[in-house]
């Protein structure tokens, strides 16, 4: 079967099957993605802040029961594989797009997979911030607000910027995956035509375009990274 693979006939087929389904699908997987991932932002930016701002000896110290029990709804998310994830999920998939397959319902799995890997991502950014930043501000009379939004989060945003680049690599990874159960994109085509019919041929470009956009976002997020580190513009 593999021998067969590779024929004019095969080499063909694949041409076909690229150029009339390989454009729609590089569109799904990049929107998935990207909204995906700016979905997950929303949810897991607070998150990562209150992990560190609401310990012990934060600057808003919150209910040590409260702080366990986020701490453990996070780990627990972060802990359940994606693909059981999905399924896991389908009944509020369901009832927020009202279906379990196609492109938009992998929106819903994907960023509840995704916010609480960014959760903790947010919380590893705000924990190399230098604690005489958030003291100076302390002694210049600024609330627990003021120092979040003006003080802890502009300081970090090279390094918030980078993990979201992690992030959404990452995503992008789960957003193939989907295709098992339905989910749209280059997923999908691998899986469909490459696992399923054996055209591996379309798989293989499948899998080169995935690597294209992930190097893409990559790249991107590092320029921006580099574009807002301070330290770099005063060298």
């Amino acid at each position: 079967m593999l021998s067969n693979a590779f024929t004019k006939e095969a080499f063909d087929e694949a041409m076909f099957i690229l150029s009339t389904e390989i454009p729609l699908a590089v569109w799904e997987t990049v929107y998935v993605t990207i909204l995906s991932t700016l979905f997950a932002i929303i949810i897991g930016l607070p998150l990562g802040v209150l992990l560190v701002v609401g310990e012990k000896n934060g600057i808003l110290p919150l209910p040590n029961v409260f702080m366990r029990i986020l701490g453990g709804f996070i780990n627990l998310l972060r802990s359940i594989p994606f693909l059981i994830l999905m399924i896991l999920v389908f009944p509020l998939t369901r009832a927020i797009v009202g279906t379990t397959v196609g492109t938009v319902a992998s929106i819903v799995p994907l960023v509840i997979a995704a916010f609480p890997f960014i959760a903790r991502l947010v919380e590893s950014s705000l924990r190399e911030l230098d604690p005489n930043i958030i003291e100076a501000a302390r002694s210049m009379g600024a609330s627990p607000f003021q120092i979040i939004v003006k003080v802890m989060i502009p300081e970090s945003i090279p390094s918030l910027i980078s993990n979201a680049t992690i992030a959404i690599t990452t995503i992008l990874g789960y957003s193939a995956m989907s295709g098992i159960i339905g989910g749209g994109g280059l997923g999908k085509i691998a899986i469909t035509y490459g696992y399923y019919r054996y055209k591996y041929l379309v798989m293989v470009v499948a899998v080169v375009l995935l690597v294209i956009i992930v190097e893409i976002f990559q790249r991107i997020g590092t320029k921006f990274a580099i574009k807002s580190d301070k330290r770099l513009k005063n060298q």
